[in-house]
């Protein structure tokens, strides 16, 4: 019978000391090294969250909230650079007279209260997967693997795959517009700076992307106060623009946004494109949310970011009605004193590489959940921290990231064309949450219809212009973003497929129905038929990595059929992701003797986690199977795979694109910690 196995508390604390040891023997993830507690369900998990949050002291609640400042805030906190600007820019050529200025400082306010403080900061972040917040998590949260999900399980998955593919868009665009933005503001002071703006900023990208190997410990710990002095600074000029105006305070009036509406008509739809702007980084900070927790990050935001943003904002608008519409080019700057511009963009470089840093760390940490739910091919990452788990360093996107930002400068010149593409994905991607949301209501919260139906509607009745008017912008580089999601749902769609029919075609079922087929018999017949055979077995054990928990693995009827021997003891070890971010240790195995020395074991991790075969088989010691890694030889296969128009499956060239990203990921060997000088790998070629 196969059990959870159980780990009781009086011993919890040694076993947490071994598993440090073992972490750090083996170099895993925070993961390793998670103290050890009773099993709970997820419901059990979620509320002990809460209650964690609850129990925070007030001072234990500012650092997070500090902390969350330099991580989860630096992208909406670095719109004021370019935001109001293009509202009065591209193709709206909308004049900044005076209503105009209000109309769209009432858009802006009601944006930021709307869309960022109702709908995320006291609705969405609810909908966290135990802490956990981001697409794949609203998506791993529905839980559309399980076998008894509803018909629309399957589109509910892709919807969140597409909507994790438009987030990439934003990953190169961000750095790349933020960064110019703030170098812009040297041609404010003098025009002396504007043939070396391009140069600088691409300097100042590489710097960025070039230190990401080295993790963002040290300097991370200064992200919190610089991002303080950002704020306040913001507070701080947009106190002194509304001074000098104080009836831009009236911008607050909802009317305000009516009037411009029927003033501007096609126009002011145009411009809520530019509007859009202020809200970026609203998704940005739900990913984030898991690193902090709910009460920290809501504290940062209603506690000083929102009134910095407005205060500048509206300080902005000020000086545009005070200058009569002559600071248009450059309203945030123009803020400034002649002898606070330098040091104004120094600083604001300053806070656009810490938003650019969050950025790429979300880029790395929405990469490593994507692998780990099977969306995207293993790949070589590395953790730059003992302590915190969320810093990690992924090469191969780091690089291709940089790339596409430069590549993006030196396409689109300067920051204001850069807001054309900017925008799209996200707001895709935003109206994408609210219908997840509306699932989590009803599948997960049971709420009824007339209950989730209304609050849905009310969210999509600002996300829907948003994003109309974004699309406006997909002739004029909007179609960056756009091009950037499709090629990677192509590439995560075509992954995920591939292995479902990798899959198939090694169980020899092609036609079988995976969610009803009894899959146990055949694993058990082994077992008899070894029993009854003359088979040779050696000393030792053999571990067999298997990507199904059920049947008989080919690879296993592949080494008896050639080699004839076995060792004394078989482990069939199969690594499941969970829709969970993390699995406790208490809760990570699942042993079952199936007789005859062979042993089936799952090991579970969060989809937050990093796998560690050695570590979780070290752990299996501890409940009678005993297992001496000098002496074990795992045993991986490696499936050669070819296309072929002749087996039913996907198209030939998603086939083949499926065998080319197969080649080219991270051995198991390495994703999975295992010793390469304990590994034999047994090759299988499969047609597909």
């Amino acid at each position: 019978m196969v059990d959870r196995c159980p780990i009781k508390n009086e011993h919890s604390a040694d076993r947490k000391t071994d598993d440090k040891e073992d972490a750090q023997e083996h170099a895993p993830s925070r993961s390793e090294q998670e103290q050890i507690a009773q099993p709970w369900s997820h419901e059990e998990q979620a509320e002990s969250c809460e209650a964690e949050e609850r129990e925070l002291s007030p001072k234990r609640l500012v650092v997070l909230g500090l902390a969350a400042l330099g991580v989860s805030y630096g992208d909406i906190g670095t719109s004021p650079l370019y935001a109001l600007r293009e509202c009065f820019r591209g193709a709206s050529h909308l004049t900044p007279s005076d209503a105009n200025v209000l109309g769209i400082l009432s858009l802006i306010f009601w944006a930021l209260i709307l869309v960022v403080s109702t709908k995320y900061m006291l609705f969405v972040t609810r909908a966290n997967n135990n802490g956990e917040g981001g697409m794949l998590a609203l998506v791993a949260l529905l839980n559309p693997w399980r076998k008894n999900a509803g018909p629309h399980s399957k589109w509910l998955l892709r919807l969140g795959i597409f909507g994790t593919a438009l987030l990439y868009g934003s990953f190169m665009l961000t750095p790349a517009i933020s960064v110019s933005s703030a170098v812009e503001g040297l041609n404010v002071a003098t025009k002396v700076f504007e043939p070396y703006v391009i140069p600088i900023t691409i300097a100042i990208l590489v710097a960025l992307f070039a230190i990401q190997s080295r993790g963002t410990e040290t300097v991370g710990r200064f992200f919190g106060p610089v991002m303080v002095v950002w704020f306040t600074t913001l507070a701080s000029l947009g106190i002194y623009g509304i001074v000098q105006e104080p009836g831009v305070l009236a911008a607050v009036n909802p009317l305000r946004a009516i009037e411009f509406f029927s003033i501007n008509h096609w126009t002011g739809f145009v411009v809520l494109g530019a509007v859009f702007l202020v809200v970026t980084g609203g998704e940005a900070m739900y990913a984030d949310m898991g690193h902090f927790g709910r009460r920290p990050i809501q504290l940062a935001w209603f506690g000083l970011v929102l009134p910095a943003l407005l205060l500048n904002y509206y300080g902005q608008g000020a000086m545009l009605i005070h200058s009569q519409g002559q600071s248009a080019s450059q309203p945030f700057y123009n803020l400034a004193p002649e002898w606070a511009l330098y040091p104004l963009v120094g600083l604001a470089t300053i806070a656009t590489v810490i938003a650019s840093q969050a950025v790429i760390s979300g880029a790395f940490s929405l990469t490593r959940q994507a692998v780990q739910l099977g969306q995207l091919p293993p790949m070589r990452l590395f953790q730059t921290s003992s302590e915190e788990y969320g810093q990690i360093y992924v090469p191969t996107l780091n690089w291709l990231l940089m790339l596409a930002t430069i590549g993006l400068v030196l396409g689109f010149r300067t920051s204001t064309n850069l807001a054309w593409a900017y925008g799209v994905g996200i707001s895709f991607a935003m109206t994408i949450t609210t219908v997840l949301a509306f699932f989590i209501m009803r599948e997960r919260w049971e709420w009824p219809l007339w209950v989730a139906g209304p609050i849905t509607v009310a969210f999509l009745l600002v996300d829907l212009p948003f994003f109309g008017a974004n699309l406006l912008k997909v002739p004029h580089g909007g179609w960056f973003p756009v091009l950037t999601a499709v090629a990677m749902f192509t590439l995560m769609s075509t992954w995920l497929r591939g292995r479902e029919l990798l899959s198939r075609r090694l169980r020899h079922d092609k036609e079988a129905d995976e969610d009803n087929a009894d899959e146990s018999a055949p694993l058990e017949e082994f077992v008899r038929e070894l029993a009854d055979s003359e088979t040779i077995r050696v000393e030792g054990t053999a571990i067999f990595l298997t990507g199904s928990d059920a049947g008989t693995l080919p690879m296993l009827h592949h080494h008896l059929q050639h080699n004839h021997v076995l060792h004394e003891r078989v482990l069939l070890l199969t690594v499941r992701t969970e829709d969970s971010p993390r699995i406790p240790a208490a809760e990570r195995l699942e042993i079952d003797d199936l007789g005859q020395g062979v042993y089936r074991v799952i090991v579970h991790y969060g989809f937050m986690q990093t796998p560690n075969v050695p570590v979780a088989v070290r752990f299996a010691e501890r409940f009678g199977l005993e297992v001496d890694m000098e002496q074990a030889t795992f045993y991986i296969g490696r499936a050669t795979i070819i296309p072929t128009d002749e087996v039913p499956g996907m198209m030939l060239w998603r086939e083949k694109l499926f065998a080319f990203m197969a080649r080219n990921a991270i051995q198991p060997t390495s994703y999975y910690k295992v010793p390469p000088q304990r590994v034999i790998e047994l090759g299988l070629r499969v047609e597909i």
